[in-house]
């Protein structure tokens, strides 16, 4: 199985990350259009990106203010049966340093280096959200 990594720092504290990558509503400004679940082991959220891209997936890591890992339960083929999770960890009070991955890909195909590229601008995006307040439009995330 294979596995995107990336990890970076984001200049805010470690709550205001663990918001904007657990809620629907930090989710929906730099990744989802419309998303839908409450941040909590187990639970099940709707991950709405278009109407032939309406994903489902289920938390199935859940530590307030430090992890939170989603499991792909539907979604294109080669996204099942991947994890895709934040490790947040707490340099000092105004920064966090951020382990992200997304495991469990059968093989590097071109979807998981699409992925992978993807992944990358969207957390880009998402340091730019929490650090300046720039919520990218959806129609220009990629």
């Amino acid at each position: 199985m294979q596995t995107i990594y990336h990890d970076f720092v984001i200049d805010v504290p470690r709550e205001m990350v663990f918001k904007a990558i657990s809620t629907p509503e930090g989710l929906n400004n730099w990744w989802t259009f419309r998303c839908k679940g409450t941040p909590g082991l187990n639970e099940k959220y709707n991950l709405y990106f278009a109407e032939e891209y309406d994903w489902f997936a289920t938390v199935s890591k859940f530590e307030e203010n430090e992890v939170i890992e989603f499991s792909m339960t539907d979604a294109m083929d080669e996204w099942l049966p991947t994890q895709f999770g934040f490790i947040l960890k707490k340099e000092n009070t105004d920064h966090t340093y951020i382990q992200f991955y997304h495991k469990n890909w059968k093989e590097v195909s071109q979807e998981f280096r699409i992925a992978s590229y993807c992944w990358a601008n969207l957390l880009r995006q998402l340091k730019q959200y929490l650090e300046k307040g720039i919520i990218t439009p959806f129609e220009e995330r990629n």
